[in-house]
């Protein structure tokens, strides 16, 4: 009998919902494959007093889920691809890259319709740097606090009114069917999502064939050639929760267009660059991207800003 394929997930209900639907379509594909899933708490969910940037960033949502398939607990982890650092560690790799869901950013207020309906000095939540420079670019005046905790936990707040309006990605409300919360879907290129916003990612141990073969069924061609572009732009500038950086691919006929992003959060002072290449050059197309946006200036806005 094959062994169980034993998947590691963080505790929130969107984490868990990620975890279900990769176990579903690995039954599909795989009749007879027994998949169990293994719950597990991250620091990056205990903590949520301060921003991911002060606390270590990222790779705080993945390391109790490395640490369980290094000990032979689990076999795979299942990703928010956003969340997943551009350098993973030595001995893991991204085995599957879902296919994309609404890549963009969502809006989310019970009173106003967007983000130039909000009034003067208006409080909106988000602790993402690229989320904040992007909303000081548009609107100088806003306050903009720290939002931390799990969908649920954020709207909570936001309904309770310690704040006007909150910035969320569209694809974990979605996933979770709260769809008719999001007031307005912040469309791409005229706001740019974080790296991978939008896919679900499957890592593995470099070393375990069996599971990297069972795995590779799930894999969709247009997304991992958008996401490859995308996080080797993040790569090549050294992104982190600490900088903000934004990207979008866009696949099409005649190959990939990338858009780039580096702000600040302190000022609303944005660089933005965008370069067409072949369908098979993705990781070229970022490595271009990010020395457009190193032409103009980019590294003074890469030093950590928290």
């Amino acid at each position: 009998m094959t062994a169980p394929l034993r998947i590691a997930t963080r505790k929130s209900a969107l984490a868990l919902w990620q975890a279900e639907h990769v176990a579903t379509l690995l039954r599909q594909a795989h009749p007879g494959l027994v998949v169990e899933l293994v719950p597990l708490s991250t620091r990056g969910d205990e903590i949520l007093d301060r921003s991911l940037a002060t606390i270590g960033g990222k790779g705080l949502f993945l390391k109790e889920l490395e640490v369980a398939m290094l000990e032979d607990r689990a076999d795979i982890a299942v990703h928010s691809l956003k969340d997943v650092p551009a350098e993973l560690d030595e001995g893991f790799v991204l085995s599957a890259i879902l296919p994309r869901a609404d890549a963009a950013d969502a809006f989310i207020s019970n009173h106003y319709k967007s983000i130039a309906d909000l009034p003067n000095g208006a409080r909106v939540g988000t602790s993402s740097l690229r989320r904040q420079a992007q909303l000081r670019a548009l609107r100088p005046d806003l306050q903009l606090l720290d939002l931390r905790g799990n969908v649920n936990t954020r709207l909570a707040k936001l309904d309770d009114g310690h704040y006007e309006a909150i910035i969320l990605a569209c694809a974990g409300v979605d996933r979770l069917g709260l769809s008719h919360r999001i007031t307005l879907r912040l469309a791409s290129p005229d706001w740019l999502p974080a790296p991978g916003q939008g896919a679900i990612a499957v890592e593995s141990r470099a070393d375990d064939a069996r599971v990297r073969d069972l795995l590779a069924v799930l894999n969709d061609a247009d997304t991992l050639l958008a996401v490859n572009a995308e996080r080797a732009l993040n790569a090549q500038l050294g992104g982190s929760c600490a900088v903000a950086i934004g990207a979008w691919c866009v696949v099409a006929e005649h190959g990939l267009t990338l858009h780039g992003m580096v702000g600040n959060a302190a000022t609303g002072d944005l660089l933005v660059a965008q370069a067409d290449f072949a369908a098979d050059k993705p990781v070229e197309l970022g490595h271009e991207v990010a020395a457009m946006l190193i032409a103009q200036g980019a590294a003074e806005f890469l030093k950590p800003q928290r």
